[in-house]
């Protein structure tokens, strides 16, 4: 591994960590954590999600959020839409990314976003070429959920997730990740499909969207790491999980997983101290809410140096 080597963290937890709270963080709040992001280096943020209030009341203010996003200078700001519909309202309010969720599951899919993976694909189609006439700058990431296994069907052959990434990518999407959805994803199969991905569509093999359910967080990012992956999706104090995947808790503490990039060597243009600071923002907004990560109670080791590779 290069010491010239670099990473993109896309920070989700104002869209994936906001959905699986009870509480509604109170927009000047989020505000002021997207600032403390993007303070501490922070450059592309998920920021929201374009669903219909009465689904998700905690996001109901995205294009808002949007809006203040957009005024920082170099900052890729993010959203997620369900449909044909939430990519209107997302083009509308000016999103830099938007991503869109099709799982691989037909069971989680049909919870999710009450549609098959393969009318997705379709709406998918109907999004691009929307894209395409009203918002042509808009990069379009398809993000396959539940690509290695499902809290609601089990497992889901990896036969199931190539062919539905190669027909997102024929649909006309700029990239499509990989996301474990439920936590079940262990480094060998990640390694495999990540490989996979890459194999079958080339440059749009997209993001590794982890989630830490079984622990195996960080060591499923390090694999796809080595299978050639550079954009990894993370949320501050491990909020995160779907609301329509039953036992989907936690994704990859952002911090923890800048901590292993950088003691690697491996540059991720954060800084860690800023997360930190970044990390009490989210905890003043959420008072109620509990925070994870093994860095934060820990602190820096003791001579730590961000940008020098440790051991």
């Amino acid at each position: 591994m290069s010491k010239i080597s670099s990473v993109l963290i896309s920070e989700v937890g104002p869209r994936d960590g906001l959905q699986s709270v009870s509480a509604t963080m109170p927009t000047a709040a989020k505000l002021r954590w997207i600032d403390a992001l993007y303070a501490a280096g922070v450059r592309e943020i998920e920021v929201g999600s374009f669903v219909p209030a009465d689904r998700l009341p905690q996001l109901a203010d995205t294009a808002e959020v949007v809006r203040h996003a957009r005024t920082h200078p170099g900052l890729v700001v993010m959203a997620l839409a369900p449909n044909l519909r939430g990519a209107q309202a997302a083009f509308d309010a000016g999103v830099h990314k938007l991503t869109l969720p099709v799982s691989a599951s037909a069971a989680h899919s049909m919870a999710n976003v009450r549609k098959t993976p393969q009318q997705m694909v379709e709406e998918v189609r109907r999004i691009v070429e929307l894209r395409n006439a009203v918002a042509p700058a808009t990069h379009l990431e398809a993000g396959l959920s539940t690509a290695f296994g499902c809290t609601i069907q089990g497992a889901v052959p990896e036969d199931d997730v190539l062919p539905l990434a190669v027909a997102l990518a024929g649909a006309g999407v700029d990239e499509v990740g990989l996301s474990d959805t439920t936590g079940m994803a262990n480094p060998a199969q990640v390694r495999r499909l990540f490989t996979g991905l890459a194999r079958e569509i080339g440059a749009r093999a997209g993001a590794a969207h982890m989630h830490n359910t079984r622990g195996l967080g960080l060591a499923n990012c390090l694999a796809a790491y080595e299978a050639g992956v550079r954009t990894f999706d993370s949320s501050l104090g491990g909020l995160g999980g779907c609301p329509y995947a039953p036992g989907a808790s936690g994704n990859v503490v952002t911090e923890d997983l800048v901590f292993m990039f950088e003691a690697m060597g491996i540059s991720t243009g954060v800084q860690l101290e800023g997360l930190l600071a970044a990390r009490a923002v989210l905890a003043q907004g959420l008072p109620d809410e509990p925070l994870y990560g093994m860095l934060p109670p820990a602190g820096l080791p003791k001579g730590w140096t961000q940008g020098a590779q440790h051991g």
